[in-house]
């Protein structure tokens, strides 16, 4: 079940059960929660006839009214509904929270029940925004902190990291999963997020994540949005990814009212895959195919107007009457459309974005940098391009060349902040010093890894369809290397030891096994089988490799005599052996009888049968991942994880994230902490 469908299916629950008319009581964060999910009239079907906010509540008494309150477990949520019990205003209070409630927090709502109205108290996992099928954010407002280290503000640092676990948390225990957990090595902010997940998951709360599960259990990956900060500077040629570049959207609302002449009902319209037909279809078009099939949608309206006109019967005019709200939704839905791409197409052309997308495209996916330095210096002495534009460019040929042309890059600094005097404070600096080559993991523009060059060079000769959107965000590349088994333990680590194989304690050298007169213990058997699998990668001879395989089958006795065969990572330790020996017969018979299947597990399995050249069945293997990107995520990224899903039903990716950036949110978030950073003496 996707995520939207899951909070829905939690907001339904709340309300259907609880007949009469009702109040829903929100939270500044619930209310963007059930906002994206709930449309107005959908609440006034579940007989919602008022929604207030918990900390701005009217003082009237209601008596008639049932309160249904959805609160984040909060400090202050919980001491405001404490004095609200106090003084009841309502006939029934029901307390629904959206994450994990204190043992003290449950004792402070029981002691506050003096008058007996609250009716239930539960939870409902539902403590994060789900703005897509697979896309979620936490709507963080001090999203700057990831780029700034927890000693200038440890508890706005601590804050920070507590609502990304607990929107975490809640998601897995929406879906009912527990994960296995990675991180980008290079993110301490990616690492401590994790950590304290897993400590979550596996030992304070670990009775709630154990839901008894024998399938696979899928992978939470935690990465930094610094890895990739390419792609939130891009400017944006798809539906929904321009709309929020050039307009802006929140919770799936877009605001319009600084667009020319709106009529008021339109100066705040809904844009959401599942309210609205003809956006599903075209969320993921591009700017040209969309204007087509805009003046599409205005054609078939023009025809059903022309025949509203022609009214001559009273069953014509009955017709028309039962038609007329199907006729205004559509209406409105049409005039929507027609201003937001009116509006898009202006700014195009005021920033002259055509032209400054092309140089953009080029800097983040083609190489050449004498043609690159050409194109931005003629760029930024074009005064019909925007100062935010060009500092845009700048910071887009900073990352691509920052180490090949210090000289030409200070020029464009000097440039860029002879244009404007918001720009001479360093920004292009304090970017590198986030997010240069220095401080990235992955390979960003496809030129440290073999395989990524060839990729780039067969696409560069094949040519590609749209100049302007040629460029894949690094998430792309790490869902294809998460999927084919190929995601590096070096560069994102596992979190616990027990998802890592193999120590020094024993090893296998010249044929011989040596224990160092360790008993047989799970350590010992662990670092034998491992042993055992890895002697393929070194160059020993036939003999010694079919000895390897031997004392790996002897070891398995030993495993099964000692009952270690339920230890995840001693079983996948085995696939590995068999694996590396091209039993995959025996290999899949014990993949198949292994008590817990990770993501390790598959991982090892595939590159199995990678291996030994059974590519289709390592592909017919399910994942299901989570990725969740500290300081933000963009529509750009969701279109690629939505047409992965698309295209790979056995594989589902999940993107989450602290915001939804675009251009302007991330140079604000770099501004804000370059800002506190200058004011520190620590950094």
């Amino acid at each position: 079940m996707v995520l939207n469908s899951l909070v829905r299916e939690y907001i339904g629950r709340m309300l259907q059960d609880i007949s009469g008319m009702k109040v829903l009581i929100l939270d500044s964060q619930t209310v963007s929660i059930v906002s994206v999910v709930y449309s107005q009239s959908e609440l006034l079907q579940k007989e919602v006839f008022l929604v207030e906010l918990v900390d701005s509540m009217s003082k009237e008494p209601m008596s008639h009214l049932k309160a249904v309150y959805f609160l984040r477990p909060t400090s202050d949520n919980i001491q405001n509904l404490r004095r609200q019990l106090a003084i009841p205003r309502f006939g029934e209070y029901h307390l629904f929270f959206s994450n994990i409630l204190k043992v003290t927090q449950i004792q402070i709502l029981a002691d506050s029940d003096e008058h007996e109205v609250v009716q239930q108290v539960q939870e409902f996992f539902a403590d994060f925004c789900a703005i897509d099928p697979y896309h979620f954010t936490l709507n963080l407002h001090i999203n700057h902190m990831y780029m700034l280290p927890a000693v200038i503000d440890p508890p706005s640092s601590q804050n920070f990291c507590d609502r990304i676990v607990d929107g975490i948390a809640a998601v897995f225990l929406a879906l009912k999963r527990r994960p296995v957990i990675r991180y980008q090595r290079t993110s301490d902010v990616a690492k401590k997020i994790a950590q304290e997940t897993a400590k979550l998951m596996y030992e304070q709360e670990s009775g709630l994540f154990d839901f008894r599960r024998t399938e696979t259990s899928p992978l939470l990956l935690v990465i930094d949005r610094r890895d990739d900060p390419v792609t939130p500077l891009l400017t944006q040629w798809t539906y929904q990814a321009m709309v929020h570049e050039l307009i802006g959207i929140l919770d799936n609302k877009v605001d319009l009212r600084n667009v020319g002449t709106v009529p008021k009902d339109q100066q705040e319209v809904v844009l959401s895959s599942e309210q609205d037909a003809f956006f599903k279809a075209n969320i993921y078009e591009n700017f040209g195919d969309l204007g087509l099939n805009i003046k599409q949608m205005v054609d078939d309206f023009q025809q059903i107007a022309k025949s509203n006109q022609n009214i001559q019967t009273i069953d014509d005019m009955a017709k028309f009457v039962n038609n007329y709200p199907e006729y205004r939704k559509m209406h409105g839905n049409v005039s929507k459309h027609v201003t937001m791409v009116t509006e898009m197409s202006r700014i195009v052309e005021e920033r002259k974005l055509m032209l400054v997308s092309q140089t953009e495209q080029d800097l983040a996916c083609n190489g050449g940098q004498a043609a690159a330095y050409e194109a931005v210096n003629n760029l930024l002495n074009n005064e019909s391009v925007s100062d935010i534009d060009c500092l845009r460019l700048v910071m887009l040929y900073a990352l691509r060349y920052e180490k090949e042309s210090p000289v030409q890059l200070m020029q464009l600094f000097n440039k860029l902040a002879s244009r404007s005097e918001k720009y001479k404070s360093g920004l292009v600096q304090f970017l590198l010093k986030q997010a240069g080559v220095d401080k990235r993991t992955g390979d960003l523009y496809g030129n440290r890894d073999l395989l990524n060059i060839a990729r780039n060079m067969a696409r560069g000769l094949k040519g590609v369809e749209n100049v302007y959107t040629q460029h894949q965000p690094l998430l792309f590349q790490s869902m294809e290397n998460i999927t084919k088994g190929r995601l590096r333990d070096i560069d994102y680590p596992f979190i616990g030891n027990h998802f890592q194989q193999g120590s020094h304690i024993a090893y296998l050298y010249g044929g011989e096994t040596v224990l160092h007169g360790a008993e047989v213990s799970l350590v010992a058997i662990s670092s034998v089988l491992g042993a055992c699998a890895k002697i393929e990668e070194e160059a020993y001879s036939p003999d010694q490799i079919y000895f390897s395989y031997t004392v790996g089958q002897a070891i398995q006795t030993v495993v099964l005599k000692h009952g270690f065969e339920s230890e995840s990572h001693v079983g996948n330790s085995v696939i590995d052996i068999y694996a590396n020996h091209g039993n995959m017969e025996k290999d899949d018979f014990i993949f198949k009888s292994l008590p817990s299947i990770n993501v390790v597990s598959w991982n090892v399995i595939i590159a199995g049968y990678g291996k030994n050249r059974d590519t289709d069945k390592a592909m017919d293997i399910p994942q299901e991942v989570v990725v969740f990107v500290v300081g933000g995520t963009t529509y750009e990224e969701a279109r690629t994880v939505a047409l992965h899903n698309a295209a790979n039903p056995g594989t589902r990716f999940i993107l989450g994230g602290t915001v939804v950036l675009n251009s302007q949110r991330f140079l604000k978030d770099l501004e804000e902490a370059q800002k506190i950073a200058r004011s520190s003496s620590i950094v």
